[in-house]
């Protein structure tokens, strides 16, 4: 298996509130990383993890409403800060891009509200896509929702009741063909709709 040599972090978004951020702060130790809250000047904040090596990332908040917005982009090395940034990530469900980096090739993966929706594999040579999110039940719901083709059976199954009781009515073999044909016409729309 192929050992990971880095995770980066590109032009990635994460939105929490104060207690989410405090729930990070708290669960951070588990990591072997810890976290403070460091005050920069104008008022921002951001935090900073650090390992037991003293290797650290900093991560800028932007407070906005009540939402700790931050916008990331880094490389980890670490596998304690790995960790740490990736659940915060999916945590604070993230958008933006991921990289895991490993001997030979990348593999990107691109997140929506800190869920997969795409995965590439890419090389010096090229780029092969390996995943693909693709909202089935939506689009199964938007095509349930759809009624043409059960509004165009409802006009035939009325069309057809409407030749027949005509055919009922006609006294000539050459009204009775007629109808036939148009029952003919009709009934075939009507099985193929339906199946």
């Amino acid at each position: 298996m192929a050992q990971r040599l880095a995770t980066e972090y590109v032009q990635t978004t994460l939105q929490m509130t104060e207690q989410q951020l405090n729930q990070f702060l708290h669960s951070a130790e588990s990591c072997h990383v810890h976290p403070y809250v460091k005050v920069l000047d104008g008022g921002g904040q951001e935090i900073v993890l650090e390992d037991e090596s003293g290797e650290a990332v900093h991560l800028p908040l932007e407070r906005k409403g009540s939402l700790y917005i931050c916008e990331l982009s880094c490389r980890l090395v670490n596998p304690h800060l790995t960790n740490a940034v990736r659940k915060l990530f999916v945590a604070c469900k993230g958008d933006g891009i991921v990289n895991r980096i490993y001997q030979g090739f990348t593999m990107m993966y691109y997140y929506e509200k800190g869920s997969v929706r795409k995965i590439a594999e890419v090389t010096t040579s090229q780029s092969k896509l390996v995943y693909e999110y693709k909202h089935t039940a939506g689009e199964l719901q938007r095509m349930f929702q759809l009624t043409e083709v059960e509004q165009e059976i409802s006009r035939l199954y009325q069309d057809i009741n409407f030749w027949l009781d005509e055919r009922n009515k006609a006294v000539t073999p050459e009204q009775i063909a007629v109808i036939d044909q148009k029952l003919r016409l009709t009934t075939h729309k009507w099985f193929a709709l339906e199946a």
